[in-house]
């Protein structure tokens, strides 16, 4: 008897054994997360979101009074932190954390694309907007801010609110395209660079998100919105969510072979 018999008989008596068990069919799906291990995904990750963005704008106002460079430090740590919650969250939930993303795929799902369901969607989108306030009530008691102090800083001029269309039809159009084009794997850098640098190309500074906006609101602090602001720029956020839409159906078209029938 050579010395290998004795591994060949137990990787034998393994294989027996799995054969025994059920195994998941090739190329299956694995299975989701429970619908509130998914939900509580997206309120940590849009209240750590928020605290972040809150956080880091409190800190850069406290170490200079250099209007860049606090813009500049508060966008990079925006960056960073949004880029580690998408990889450490994005395989429970798909680290939406944010209505008009949860919104976009419901609407893909209704046109038969993948998506999701309008019961998910009422678990996101209130557990996304208290994500957001927890996460500015955190920040405020972290830096001895007033917990809740509604934010004074006006933000409803008309170029600010061009700015937040052209934000959040970007990052839709980011988003969907890289499903489209099965990317999605570079979704936790593609998504933080592309926050990044929408901080500095638009005039809003790419809120892009309905639920850091509400939840912006209840601090009175650089990264703060005035509450008669929000509604205006959550507006602009639908409508930049359905012209990123448009655009993907545009740029991303689906081709079609000889016979007529959609390509693969």
């Amino acid at each position: 008897m050579t010395a290998t018999a004795p591994i060949d008989a137990a990787q034998a008596a393994g294989s027996a054994i799995s054969a025994g068990a059920p195994q998941p069919a090739p190329g299956a799906t694995p299975p989701r997360a429970p619908l509130v291990a998914r939900a509580a995904a997206e309120l940590v990750g849009t209240a750590a979101l928020v605290a972040v963005v809150v956080g880091s704008g409190i800190q850069a106002t406290q170490l200079t009074d250099d209007v860049a460079v606090q813009l500049l430090a508060n966008s990079t740590a925006t960056v960073f932190g949004l880029g580690v919650l998408i990889v450490l969250l994005g395989p429970v939930s798909g680290a939406h954390f944010n209505p008009a993303v949860t919104l976009a795929e419901w609407w893909t799902a209704r046109r038969g694309g993948a998506g999701v369901t309008t019961r998910e969607v009422a678990a996101y989108v209130p557990s996304q907007i208290a994500g957001a306030i927890a996460g500015a009530i955190l920040a405020d008691a972290m830096f001895g801010e007033p917990l809740v102090k509604w934010s004074t800083h006006d933000r409803s001029a008309g170029n600010l609110l061009l700015g937040e269309v052209v934000a959040t039809a970007g990052l839709i159009l980011l988003i969907f395209g890289l499903a489209r084009t099965d990317r999605l794997r570079f979704a936790p850098v593609a998504v933080a660079s592309y926050i990044g640098a929408a901080y500095w190309f638009t005039s809003s500074t790419s809120f892009a998100n309905p639920a850091v906006t509400i939840g912006r609101a209840f601090t009175d602090t650089f990264a703060g919105i005035a509450p008669a602001s929000v509604p205006g720029f959550i507006g602009m956020q639908l409508i930049g969510a359905v012209v990123g839409l448009a655009l993907v159906a545009v740029i991303f078209m689906r081709g079609q072979t000889d016979s007529g029938s959609p390509s693969a």
